[in-house]
């Protein structure tokens, strides 16, 4: 790990200047705050808000509501940290923590870095051999995945879904190999939208949760196949962002859709063997083998290419 230039190393023990057990002087501190109930604030992240010489916050108004409801004084100075002046605002704030401040970092709800500001401090505090530690809590992230009933000791985390509908396709279709369970982000205006991409991509049939109001009165778990999710939101739309955890591919599927596993001739000769077995008409046969053969990068393969070589074949022959 990375330590400071006189001496003082980021690690299990105190520095020298601490202002108690859970704030240390020249440290950057990643702090996570509540994602729904405001009881599961640590009595760390209270003693920060108490005690660090500076508060950087995604939302100042949200920080001093929070501050407010944990009914503690905000003693250090407060500035906006957020997705547009993230970058621009490292090296002032890392200024002050070199001179031996302590820096407080934190997001409307959960940890900073995971979809929220705070990567840049992270990334330049690591480059001026600054200490970066983390008062760590809640998540949404490792909450909906405990809670889904789907395999935990491998997962991978996506993040929210593209918005547009072509580029939220070609993401999921990259992953229609992956064994791994995944976790996404999802807002309620795309939901839909999303659950029929997941439902095309993935089948109707993969298991997943949708998780929502996590941590809050109204939490709510619904676990089943995506056809089910997909017609339980169709009678029951839900409210508020939520996550959505959903079972990896078998190792027979991931083997299956493996996006290397054929080429543009073997995707022809594929095509024309639907034409001879199910009698669809050639532009069909290569729809369907395009669509149910993504390139790596999730696109589809040029159908034309496919077509021409199809053609040939059936000219040689």
């Amino acid at each position: 790990m990375n330590g400071r230039s006189d001496g003082h190393i980021q690690g299990g023990e105190s520095h020298a200047g601490s202002i108690s057990p859970s704030v240390s002087r020249g440290t950057v501190v990643l702090a996570a705050t509540p994602i729904g109930n405001v009881a599961d604030a640590s009595t760390r992240l209270v003693e920060l808000l108490q005690s660090a010489d500076l508060v950087a916050a995604e939302d100042t108004r949200r920080l001093y509501d929070l501050a407010n409801r944990l009914g503690v004084r905000v003693g250090g100075k407060v500035m906006a940290y957020h997705d547009h002046n993230e970058r621009r605002m490292a090296d002032p704030i890392l200024d002050q923590v070199r001179d031996g401040a302590c820096a407080l970092v934190v997001s409307d709800a959960g940890m900073p870095t995971i979809n929220d500001p705070g990567m840049a401090i992270v990334r330049r505090a690591i480059e001026r051999g600054i200490p970066v530690t983390c008062a760590p809590g809640p998540s949404a992230v490792l909450d909906a995945l405990a809670l889904s009933g789907l395999p935990t000791d491998r997962f991978c985390y996506e993040g929210f879904l593209p918005r547009r509908h072509q580029e939220r396709l070609r993401h999921l279709r990259t992953l229609r190999s992956e064994e791994r369970t995944m976790v996404f982000y999802e807002t309620p205006h795309r939901i839909d939208q999303a659950m029929q991409d997941l439902q095309e991509v993935f089948g109707p049939d993969r298991l997943m949760a949708l998780c929502r109001e996590l941590t809050k009165e109204h939490e709510q778990i619904r676990r089943g196949t995506v056809d089910e999710i997909v017609r339980s939101l169709q009678e029951d739309p839900p409210r508020g962002e939520m996550v959505l955890v959903v079972a990896g591919a078998s190792a027979l599927e991931a083997r299956r859709n493996d996006p290397e596993a054929m080429d543009d001739q073997q995707l022809a000769v594929l095509a024309r063997d639907l034409v001879r077995t199910e009698g669809l008409r050639l532009k069909e046969a290569i729809a369907r083998v395009a669509a149910e053969h993504p390139l790596a990068d999730g696109s589809l393969p040029n159908r034309k290419r496919i077509y021409a070589l199809a053609v040939q074949e059936d000219e040689e022959d």
